[in-house]
């Protein structure tokens, strides 16, 4: 019974990202990239330079002084608090489970989504900051506030919004993932490993984005730095294979890919789909959450918090998401019988010793930084919604939800989160675009 429900979800995904997904984000991409001259590309080095800039100590001292009375949290704790709901165990299992199900050509839709995805996450977070309302000393923003604000008329919708990111704010998905892999690996019981999450979690979420900021400023760094090490030691020893690849990814994207080994073979429209839901997923394309945790900050600029957001797909999807797929294609493992939450493992074991103890711990880190800023998300909404009582019922749908789909296949809880994330963009995209002329699309401030 529960897989034939899972099996007709899956199917509505697939139609969901297959045809709206893939029309929403290309047309509205494109048209935004076209109308802003490609803004995206054209002006990178510069915003490459802000971010650089941002830990400057010039930079800090203004961010003490502007602390002292102004409300909100700091530039780069709002982005880091953004971005670790991006970069995570999604980039590693979310993109093995498109790879093993739709190919390597999905890494050319995974390029294609995070190329268009800046310039609409951009406008986003523009937005986001432009209409947010300020709440004592912390502001409050996202996609139901500049719904709220821009057609007043509208105010169903938001509550909507609000709902869908709820739901979305709990990250089931991660919490299977870091759960299953830490049973699995050291042979702990999944009931304490699940009670003992969920406190942590809990407890991660109650100091706010500011807390959030702070945890993942440190976690993110680090593990995009490990990462990218390990799999450029695995690229150097198979660098006469990456011309074959190559050729592999761009022929298989627009062909599908025929079956071999372990892997299923897949069509064009299982390819598209795949890159496309998976690329939205990692790098919260549409989604509506990074202008809720990046309303936050207290620079007055929408521009320059918008722009660290092009900065950090970049890091997301370009970085760590290419070398997710190198690793899992060049070591061969997309081919063989092996679920998507082990791949990665399985990939680095092949070429680095205790594999077995430091990537459940590394997912354990990645999967706690993800985790945070979508509860306090979802707790956001939750209390738009219900300003009184928001907040205490979405603590208990929470633990609910994440000790529910703990029994379950994580691809379970993966098909919730792309629905519930594809109906959030169905709804988001048109808003920015109706919204597009209160964005500037211009050069840095200096």
């Amino acid at each position: 019974m529960i897989e034939q429900i899972f099996s007709g979800l899956d199917t509505f995904n697939t139609l969901l990202w297959g045809y709206l997904g893939t029309a929403f984000i290309l047309i509205v991409g494109l048209f935004l990239s076209f109308r802003c001259n490609w803004y995206q590309i054209t002006n990178f080095p510069e915003i490459v330079k802000e971010f650089v800039r941002s830990f400057s100590k010039v930079e800090r001292q203004l961010e003490k002084k502007l602390a002292l009375d102004s409300p909100g949290i700091s530039s780069l704790r709002a982005f880091f608090a953004s971005i670790g709901g991006c970069i995570g165990v999604g980039n590693l299992v979310t993109i093995s489970m498109a790879i093993k199900i739709g190919g390597p050509g999905a890494l050319l839709w995974i390029w294609v989504v995070a190329l268009l995805g800046m310039i609409i996450k951009y406008t986003e977070v523009y937005l986001g900051i432009k209409y947010r309302v300020q709440n004592g000393k912390i502001y409050q923003g996202g996609p139901m506030y500049i719904i709220q604000k821009a057609f007043p008329n509208l105010s169903v919708l938001a509550s909507i919004v609000a709902l869908l990111m709820a739901i979305y704010g709990v990250e089931i998905f991660m919490f299977s993932v870091v759960k299953q892999t830490l049973t699995n690996n050291f042979d702990l019981s999944g009931h304490w490993v699940t009670f003992g999450l969920v406190l942590a979690v809990f407890w991660g979420v109650y100091g706010g984005v500011n807390r959030i900021g702070a945890i993942s400023s440190f976690l993110i760094p680090c593990f995009v730095i490990v990462f990218m090490l390990m799999t450029l030691w695995i690229l150097i020893g198979s660098i006469h294979e990456v011309p074959h690849l190559l050729k592999t990814i761009f022929y298989s994207a627009f062909n599908g890919h025929a079956a071999i080994g372990g892997f299923a073979g897949s069509s064009f429209l299982m390819v598209l789909a795949k890159g496309f839901s998976s690329a939205a997923y990692s790098g919260d394309v549409g989604i509506g959450y990074a202008s809720m945790m990046q309303a936050e900050t207290r620079d007055k600029s929408p521009r320059r918090q918008a722009n660290l957001t092009i900065f950090g797909i970049f890091l997301d999807t370009f970085i760590v998401c290419t070398c997710t797929v190198l690793l899992i294609t060049l070591t061969g493992v997309w081919t063989e019988n092996i679920s998507g939450e082990q791949m990665v493992q399985v990939a680095l074991s092949r070429h680095f010793p205790l594999m077995d103890y430091f990537m459940p711990i590394f997912l354990f880190a990645l999967g706690y930084s993800t985790l945070l800023p979508y509860l306090c998300a979802g707790l956001k909404s939750a209390q738009y919604v219900m300003p009184k009582y928001g907040p205490l019922l979405y603590y208990g749908y929470a633990l609910v939800a994440f000790v529910f789909f703990s029994f379950f296949d994580a691809s379970y809880a993966l098909i919730i989160m792309n629905i519930a994330g594809g109906l959030l963009m169905m709804i988001n995209i048109p808003v920015f675009f109706c919204l597009r002329r209160e964005v500037a699309y211009d050069k840095i401030s200096k």
